[in-house]
């Protein structure tokens, strides 16, 4: 018990540290709550090629929305739903109907809700809202506006397929492009500046 107290404090912690910059903090995030993440995704799909774009898709959406996060509320818990969410916009988008999202497991307890942030919240996210603006600029031209309409409108691939007058395979394939190099960017941070920056 004394162990899973530490494990929540310990995601807090680093999730403060997260939305005030540190990107080692949420690399340290992403490699403690990966095991469970691959295994329910894994569950889901049966398929480990489909899991690890899953893994990323899901990861980045928590960064992004990282400040939504409340911490009254166990940390993977949030990232669980978020999976989750992830798999069911996957399937849905595959127009399968092997598993009704109505049947999949929930995460056990209360879901996590999002609370009315406080003045504190307001500039801390702010800070991290500038930091993803950054590394969005970091990336090359042709592929900013592909993660914008892809991670932070959320639309679908077939979506910008048609927003864009692409072929849905050429879409695909360059928003796994981009993710990789954005995932690179938010977990080597400065490392990483200059790669990007002069090919944008």
């Amino acid at each position: 018990m004394g162990l899973k107290s530490s494990n929540i404090f310990d995601d807090r912690v680093l999730v403060k540290q997260v939305i005030e910059g540190d990107s080692a903090a949420f690399d340290a995030l992403f490699t403690r709550h990966r095991d469970t993440i691959y295994a329910m995704l894994l569950k889901f799909t049966g398929n480990s090629d489909d899991v690890e774009d899953l893994m990323q898709e899901a990861f980045m959406k928590a960064y992004l929305k990282i400040g939504l996060y409340d911490p009254k509320y166990d940390f993977g818990a949030w990232i669980y739903t978020i999976a989750r969410n992830t798999f069911v916009d996957f399937n849905r988008s595959r127009k399968s109907n092997a598993l009704n999202p109505q049947n999949l497991p929930l995460e056990s307890g209360n879901s996590p809700q999002v609370s009315a942030p406080t003045p504190e919240d307001y500039i801390i996210n702010a800070q991290q809202q500038t930091q993803i603006e950054r590394y969005i600029a970091m990336l090359p031209k042709d592929y900013r506006r592909l993660f914008e309409l892809r991670f932070i409108d959320e639309y679908s691939y077939e979506e910008i397929a048609e927003k864009l007058e692409m072929k849905l395979g050429t879409v695909k394939t360059r928003i796994f492009r981009v993710r990789n190099m954005m995932c690179r960017l938010i977990t080597q941070g400065e490392e990483s500046d200059e790669k990007y920056s002069i090919n944008g």
